[in-house]
C-alpha cells in the first residue's frame, strides 16, 4: 500500500475515464486530452478500474449481487424464475502469425474472429451472469459444461432453463432442468398436422426465449463489446464489467418503475 507512482486523477476521475471508454469505446489518447494527463495514465486508470468493475457481478436487487455460475442456479431455485441461457460473440482482432492458437479463435458460426461468453438472464431479460470469454471455436453446448452448468442442474435445486437448438443433449443430462427446441422427428414424407404442430411448439419456445436475445442486444449496445480492439486478455474482464453496469442499470429502472 502507498508503492508506486502517484495518481494524477482522483478515483471518481478514474472511474468516469473507465465508464466512457466502456461504453463508447473512446480511445485512451481522446480521454487524456479531456482529462489533460498523459495516455499512459488513462491506460493505467482503465487497467485498474476495469477489473474491479468485473468483480462487482451482476445486480438482481439492491445489496443482492450473483458473481458465479452457482449463486445464479441458486438464486433461480430461490426465487422460482425461469433462466434463459445463450451464448454470445465478440469479434476481436485476428491474432499475430505464428501463434501457436492462432485458428482457435476463428468462429464456425460467423467465419470470423471473435470470443464466445455464455449469458443467463430471467425471464424478463435481466442479465443475471455473463461468463469469462473463450476462443470462438469452442461450441455453446461444449463451453456450457466446461463451466459446470450440467454438474450445477444435476445436483441442484429444481430449476427450468431455456435455451436454443444449439444446447440439444443438455436436457438429458440436467434431467429435463434444460428444455431446447423439440426434435424434427420425420425428416422424409413429413405428414402435414405434423409440421403445423411442430412450428408451433417452436415458436412458443422462441417466444418464451427471446428475452435473452434482448439482454445481449443491450451488452452490445456497449461500444466495447460490439468489436473488441484491444488486447485479448482484457476481453473476459471487460464483457462482465458491461454486465456488471448493465444488470445495475436494469436494476435501477426496475426499482424506479415500481415506485412509480
Amino acid at each position: 500500500m502507498g508503492a508506486g507512482a502517484k495518481h494524477r486523477l482522483v478515483f471518481v476521475d478514474r472511474l468516469l475515464a473507465t465508464l466512457v471508454h466502456l461504453r463508447h469505446a473512446t480511445t485512451h489518447d481522446v480521454l487524456a486530452c479531456w482529462f489533460g494527463v498523459d495516455r499512459s495514465t488513462i491506460t493505467r486508470s482503465v487497467s485498474e478500474v476495469r477489473p474491479l468493475l468485473a468483480e462487482r457481478g451482476c445486480t438482481v436487487s439492491p445489496g443482492v449481487r450473483l458473481r458465479t455460475l452457482a449463486e445464479v442456479v441458486d438464486h433461480l431455485g430461490a426465487s422460482g424464475k425461469t433462466g434463459i441461457v445463450d451464448g454470445t460473440e465478440i469479434r476481436v482482432r485476428r491474432p499475430a502469425a505464428g501463434r501457436k492458437d492462432r485458428d482457435t479463435f476463428i468462429s464456425g458460426k460467423s467465419k470470423q474472429n471473435a470470443v464466445k461468453s455464455m449469458v443467463v438472464t430471467d425471464g424478463d431479460g435481466q442479465v443475471l451472469f455473463c461468463s469469462p470469454t473463450t476462443p470462438g471455436s469452442c461450441a455453446d453446448i461444449t463451453y456450457a459444461r466446461q463451466l459446470g452448468l450440467v454438474t450445477l442442474l444435476a445436483d441442484g435445486t429444481a430449476v427450468e432453463i431455456l435455451a436454443d437448438a444449439g444446447y440439444q443433449g443438455l436436457g438429458v443430462q440436467t434431467g429435463g432442468r434444460v428444455v431446447t427446441p423439440p426434435h424434427r422427428k420425420f425428416k422424409k414424407n413429413v405428414p402435414g398436422w405434423y409440421v403445423e404442430i411442430h412450428e408451433r411448439q417452436r415458436k412458443a419456445h422462441s417466444s418464451r426465449r427471446i428475452r435473452v436475445e434482448h439482454g445481449i442486444a443491450h451488452l452490445k449496445n456497449w461500444r466495447t463489446l460490439a468489436r473488441h480492439l484491444g488486447r485479448h486478455e482484457h476481453i473476459s474482464d471487460t464483457v462482465q464489467a458491461v454486465a456488471s453496469l448493465l444488470s445495475h442499470q436494469q436494476t435501477a429502472d426496475l426499482d424506479s418503475a415500481q415506485q412509480m
